[in-house]
């Protein structure tokens, strides 16, 4: 089956066990031979693809489990472009766009996600059999 998980929820919020259970669900579904045609990280969510977001120590890192598993598994990765840039997540691009002199931003999107549109969710949502969505 072919899903696509819409991730609402930052990794270290209240609400954070939401994030970490996508994270588990997208594991289980990846060991059981199920695909996901596409990760959408949207509002608070963009924030499990910050690289410079530090987890304390001892306490699971869930942006860099999120990324392991991007790049392991070469998924289809996708944040949000106004919700990433309201909450300072940035990629190259965007870096340079809004670089004026009073601000020093930083490209800070971990790799292997792409900045994009909610047409990407709409897109995937068409493609998929299931979307599942994590809020």
């Amino acid at each position: 089956m072919l899903f696509t998980l819409v991730i609402h929820a930052a990794p270290h919020s209240l609400l954070g066990s939401t994030a970490y259970n996508a994270y588990q669900f997208a594991q289980c579904l990846l060991q059981e031979g199920h695909r996901i045609h596409r990760l959408f990280f949207y509002g608070e969510g963009v924030h499990n693809l910050n690289a410079q977001a530090i987890t304390p120590q001892g306490e699971f890192d869930l942006p860099a489990a999120w990324q392991a598993l991007i790049e392991q598994y070469q998924l289809d990765s996708v944040v949000c472009i106004a919700a990433a840039l309201r909450r300072g997540v940035l990629d190259d691009n965007e870096q340079k766009r809004h670089q004026t002199p009073q601000r020093a931003l930083a490209n800070n999107l971990l790799t292997g996600s792409e900045l994009s549109g909610l047409g990407q969710l709409i897109d995937a949502t068409a493609h998929s059999d299931r979307t599942i969505t994590f809020a």
